[in-house]
């Protein structure tokens, strides 16, 4: 018989899975089955990713399959679903993602090696036009506004507020269900238990605790 719900956490360039264990843990004691699924963030494209992403939630026996995505690996769920292929209905919740572009990403690609550290993934995106998110798909938002992180290295003009990578303007989702900012950074959105809290929230009602 099927599990009821689960919920797949996908990380951001340049790590691994398990940066999501933490957050994937916290998250069960809500009630939920999880899986922190691994891609190769640089070497295979946006579109390779999202394929076997769709590939591993065909694997998977649950009726209701929700997402977690952290910064570039919100946009590997928004890739996969824009695909014909049918999958568990379920709510997806993007952490410090940059639906909107990256202005950090476009000032490291103008720097010496910049393009080779930021991949294949990441580009892929940033060179197309943003597609409308997928309708039967309820998205819910988050996004930080603690300023620091490596972004302002190689963006200090970086748009406020933001995390410190990524602005919260470039969050933002046409059509999503409900959004919100936390105070938080980027890479500590994986720590946070308060992004936990607002990502099991809009998994079981659609929406955040404003």
């Amino acid at each position: 018989m099927a599990e009821p719900e689960a919920v797949v956490l996908v990380h951001g360039l340049w790590t691994h899975g398990m940066v999501m264990w933490l957050m994937a843990r916290r998250i069960a004691r809500c009630g939920y089955r999880t899986a922190c699924w691994s891609y190769p963030s640089m070497r295979s494209t946006l579109t390779e990713n999202a394929q076997s992403l769709a590939r591993y939630c065909a694997s998977l026996d649950a009726h209701r399959v929700h997402f977690v995505g952290h910064s570039m690996g919100g946009l590997v769920v928004l890739r996969m679903l824009e695909s014909p292929q049918k999958f568990p209905a379920g709510r997806v919740v993007l952490t410090g993602t940059p639906y909107g572009g990256s202005y950090a990403a476009r000032r490291l690609a103008r720097l010496r090696w910049g393009r080779a550290l930021l991949g294949r993934c990441l580009p892929e995106w940033l060179g197309r036009e943003q597609p409308h998110p997928p309708g039967q798909r309820e998205i819910g938002v988050i996004a930080g506004r603690v300023g620091i992180g490596l972004g302002r290295i190689v963006a200090p003009d970086l748009a406020a507020p933001n995390d410190g990578v990524v602005a919260v303007s470039e969050t933002e989702v046409p059509q999503a269900r409900d959004h919100i900012v936390l105070d938080v950074n980027h890479t500590g959105m994986l720590l946070s238990r308060q992004v936990v809290q607002q990502a099991c929230a809009f998994i079981r009602a659609g929406k955040f605790l404003h």
